[in-house]
């Protein structure tokens, strides 16, 4: 029998069934049943966060740390578990789904960490008898909106910060992957946090995700999702004078250089534009090639992808999973339809495969033959979906990584320290990969991009506490 997963609202678990999950290697195995909050529940839930905020903001650090540390541990026992079950909703395979939750766990041990190593600093006034202390202070309630592809690490690095620096929450996963959402907030409420500290708001963005738009209670909104949806948030974020933070879209180059170590080239292009289905911000969707290792390289690719296993998400052998649901399956079939009309040579891949169970199965396309003009290479697929772009040398490759809308992520393939040295330095990306995958990054360094990609202060790490604190200047006369 499917047990309800309920909102959390001021501390209660409320809610009446509202949807059904599905696995998408599976169609037929239904995940769980969620509530679906209304624009009501969601007022509720802010409200709660705001009258939580003045203990919770004043709670010494050991309170928090305490919390955020049972979170991890817990997290961490219980990995193959939870991994299992984000594979089984998402589609991810089942070692990248463990994977993800083992960075979740990293995530809150990093941040219960820092709420021991908050700090401030003191200086001395211009003006004799004055002292002047500069100090950190949480935002107030903050909306976290997460997208489906990191169904558990990107909840945990926005989560974790907000409540280290001493944040209340109201938090909206999407729809796609309440399974998840709901499994971290049960572990952190159990590890004690207090009632409405932490709020769980299941439902659709147009419903939840406006009503947290619209209230002038919300203090800060930290969002990753698709670029229209984060123009609204930016756009209804300046109405109520709140700080944002956005994560949206990417195009992310890989430049293989004539010199470069082919196999290195390979796994990074594989691993970086089809691992995790290619439905990765940070994955590489565009091939930059120059022209001495170009057929090569193409071949080499073509025969990695020809022997990947694709298959059941929870297959141990699969090594790519099926695309999330239905409507992003069609996405990626236009856009390689879309590839074909622009003139690109479909070099491997594309179709849809059948498999023992029902599923949104589609083998890795290939592109080659296109240019950096292409609707292929201009817009985010968010599928397995890559394109090969020929050209003749190093300066021409760095003028096509670099003209594109979006700035998230780069990578450079070569074994000279004179191009990888200039490319990091020229890169107009916010994370730049030598020698390795575009995607893939470490949970205590920060993460963001520039240009269409991201907005406002990086997430994870030290950084995080640029967008969850507040500074505050006080002045004190000692006579």
């Amino acid at each position: 029998m499917t047990v309800l997963r309920k909102n959390l609202i001021d501390g209660e678990w409320l809610g009446e069934a509202g949807s059904r999950n599905i696995n998408p290697s599976n169609t037929n195995d239904v995940v769980g049943e969620y509530a679906s909050a209304g624009p009501e529940e969601a007022k509720q839930a802010i409200a709660a966060a705001k009258a939580a905020f003045p203990a919770w903001s004043r709670s010494g650090p050991l309170a928090r740390h305490a919390v955020l540390k049972k979170t991890s541990d817990e997290i961490m026992a219980r990995k193959d578990e939870i991994g299992r079950s984000l594979a089984r909703e998402e589609g991810k395979t089942l070692a990248e789904g463990v994977g993800e939750t083992i960075r979740a766990a990293q995530l809150f041990d990093f941040f219960a960490g820092e709420t021991l190593r908050l700090s401030g600093e003191m200086v001395p006034s211009v003006r004799p008898g004055v002292g002047v202390e500069m100090t950190r202070e949480g935002v107030g309630v903050v909306g976290i909106i997460t997208p489906w592809n990191f169904p558990i690490a990107i909840p945990a690095w926005k989560i974790a910060p907000a409540l280290a620096y001493g944040n209340t929450i109201v938090f909206k996963p999407a729809e796609l992957v309440p399974e998840s959402a709901w499994t971290i907030v049960d572990i952190l409420h159990r590890a004690g946090l207090p009632k409405g500290v932490l709020n769980l708001v299941m439902g659709k963005g147009s419903v939840v995700g406006q009503a947290m738009l619209d209230s002038p209670d919300v203090n800060a909104i930290s969002f990753t999702g698709s670029v229209g949806t984060g123009k609204r948030v930016a756009a209804a974020s300046v109405e109520h004078m709140r700080k944002f933070q956005l994560e949206m879209g990417g195009k992310n180059p890989l430049v293989v250089l004539d010199d470069a170590d082919l196999g290195t080239a390979v796994d990074c292009a594989v691993n970086g534009a089809y691992f995790s289905t290619g439905q990765r911000c940070t994955a590489s969707s565009r091939l930059i090639v120059t022209e001495g290792i170009h057929d090569r390289f193409v071949d080499a690719v073509k025969e990695r992808l020809d022997k990947l296993v694709i298959g059941d998400a929870l297959d141990a052998k699969t090594q790519i999973g099926p695309v999330v649901d239905q409507t992003q399956l069609k996405q990626d079939e236009d856009y390689i339809a879309i590839g074909r009309q622009e003139g690109a040579e479909l070099a491997f891949g594309g179709d849809r495969l059948e498999r023992g169970t029902p599923g949104f199965y589609l083998q890795p396309a290939l592109f080659v033959g296109s240019s950096n003009a292409m609707r292929i290479s201009r817009e985010e697929i968010f599928g397995p979906v890559a394109n090969v772009i020929r050209v003749k040398d190093y300066d021409e490759a760095l003028t096509v990584a670099n003209d594109t809308p979006f700035g998230l992520t780069s990578g450079i393939c070569t074994t000279s320290l004179k191009h990888a040295t200039h490319f990091r330095r020229n890169s107009e990306a916010g994370m730049v990969m030598v020698n390795l995958p575009t995607a893939g990054v470490d949970f205590h360094v920060p993460f963001g991009g520039r240009k269409g990609s991201s907005y406002g202060p990086r997430e994870q790490g030290r950084y995080a506490m640029e967008f969850y604190t507040t500074v505050k200047t006080a002045y004190t006369f000692a006579g």
